[in-house]
């Protein structure tokens, strides 16, 4: 199963039965480039061959790397707002909210375990960089943690906040471990103990 925290630009576009235009293919090669590659690795050129469009073309869209950086966290900002917009349709309570933000997760567990989470794995790497005012990736852990924090509220729990940096914090420790050791089971094994602990609150 495919999760619809990682659907792809591209994906999204076939679905609608059009192709994508090199704006977002160049953004949807990028996500998966920095995922697979990391920042530092992957190269303008690069990007422009994964997406297929001429290397000169990228300027015309992005004119610094940097650039890029800050389309792909806004790409993937408004692909954590979709998701969690779609579990709040789909769920009536909070507890089944949170089991379904959890299975997000676990249902890229292969990717995980290979590359590790798109979020986290972005957020660390750009952290070691000096700080740069447009890139934002912060907003990449703010946004699961305040709808967490939301859902434990709607439970009554006045540690609410606290609840939802722990949710968050154990997911991320999971996937860290999944991936340095190549064994997606870590990563399920942690979403089977959250859904226990979800159950006693």
């Amino acid at each position: 199963m495919t999760s619809e925290m990682t659907d792809s630009i591209p994906d999204r576009a076939a679905a609608a039965g059009r192709r994508a235009g090199k704006r977002e293919r160049l953004i949807a090669a990028a996500t998966r480039l920095v995922h697979q590659q990391g920042t530092e690795r992957t190269t303008l050129a690069d990007i422009a061959d994964a997406a297929d469009v001429p290397a000169g073309n990228v300027y015309y869209y992005f004119k610094t790397k940097d650039e890029v950086i800050a389309a792909v966290i806004e790409a993937h900002a408004q692909q954590v707002k979709t998701t969690l917009a779609a579990i709040d349709a789909r769920h009536r309570t909070a507890k089944s909210r949170l089991k379904a933000f959890v299975r997000e997760f676990t249902d890229q567990s292969e990717v995980v375990a290979q590359y590790g989470c798109p979020l986290g794995s972005l957020c660390s790497e750009l952290d070691k960089r000096v700080r740069q005012p447009g890139l934002p990736v912060a907003e990449l852990m703010r946004l699961p943690i305040e709808w967490a924090e939301d859902q434990f509220r709607s439970l009554g729990r006045p540690d609410a906040r606290d609840l939802a940096f722990d949710l968050l914090a154990a997911y991320e420790g999971s996937a860290l471990l999944a991936n340095t050791m190549q064994d997606p089971s870590v990563l399920s094994g942690a979403a089977r103990r959250l859904d226990q602990w979800i159950d006693t609150l």
